[in-house]
């Protein structure tokens, strides 16, 4: 048996084509969603990410400014440059690029985003919504977890769901989303006794966990569906993701591949929530005038 592979490049072509569409009609009343990401440093994987983002917003009409900071800001600069971005209305969506420097506190400078222009839904409040399942914007790599699964037609519903890792970017708010879907849900973390033995109860597996091939085809349950956020360079300068794909996929019956798989995703639907805020901005200046 070989696993159905869920290919995220295709769905996420076809989500940015959506959004492109919605675009057109708000422009036609005059309104262009936009993004600003703010990029301090230089780090390379932030540079290539950034890059990225903002190519992937102008193909969609979307408009992107990138601000470049240099790595010595101080705090209550960065800080300045959000408040303005805050006060911006051509500016629907704020996206300050993580890891930030060590002498900065990137939960202080998150808070300081306007929950509303807070598009990858990392702002206390919005985290406090999701929990409460009434999200204003989902995170955008468990939000584009959550439309694989429902391109895949997989039924969450009293299926037993087991995510691999416990950060505040991914494991939390996948939990939450698997959880709001009706899934029974095992959040695992680095302290997990026997983690093969959670694993192998998932009908849906999802590893978030940045350690490279981490889990392999012993411990998924035949059948199971996995979804490997993971993207780590190997040794040889190629990219594998938290799951060992060659023994994974003689097991489970459907796998996300890397790249290809969760990485496109999380672009699209960094545009879709954007479009989104840009949406209940129009949708709020009507109510007022």
């Amino acid at each position: 048996m070989s696993a159905k592979l869920i290919d995220g490049k295709a769905l996420s072509d076809s989500v940015k084509a959506e959004v492109a569409e919605r675009v057109l009609a708000l422009k036609k009343r005059g309104i262009v969603p936009g993004l600003a990401v703010v990029l301090v440093g230089s780090d390379p994987a932030s540079q290539v990410y950034v890059r990225n983002k903002a190519a992937a917003c102008e193909k969609a009409g979307l408009h992107s400014r990138v601000i470049r900071l240099a790595a010595d800001i101080t705090e209550p600069e960065l800080l300045n440059t959000v408040h303005e971005l805050n006060n911006d209305d051509a500016v629907h969506g704020i996206l300050v690029q993580l890891p930030l420097p060590a002498h900065m506190n990137a939960n202080k400078v998150i808070e300081a985003i306007a929950a509303s222009k807070d598009v990858d839904g990392f702002h206390i409040s919005n985290a406090g919504l999701l929990m409460t399942g009434q999200p204003l914007f989902r995170p955008c790599t468990p939000y584009g977890v959550m439309k694989m699964l429902e391109s895949e037609n997989i039924v969450l519903r009293g299926a037993e769901a087991v995510v691999v890792g416990a950060s505040n970017i991914v494991g939390k708010p996948m939990a939450m989303l698997l959880l709001a879907a009706g899934a029974t849900v095992t959040l695992c973390n680095s302290k997990t006794r026997d983690l093969g033995a959670q694993t192998r109860r998932a009908d849906v597996l999802v590893v978030a966990t940045g350690k490279p091939k981490m889990i392999d085809g012993d411990m998924i349950k035949p059948g199971a569906v996995v979804i490997d956020v993971g993207i780590n360079r190997g040794a040889d300068g190629k990219l594998v993701g938290d799951v060992d794909f060659q023994s994974a996929q003689a097991v489970a019956g459907a796998i996300t591949p890397v790249p290809g798989g969760v990485g496109p995703m999380t672009i699209a639907m960094l545009l879709v929530n954007t479009l989104e805020a840009a949406e209940r901005s129009a949708a709020s200046s009507v109510t007022e005038h």
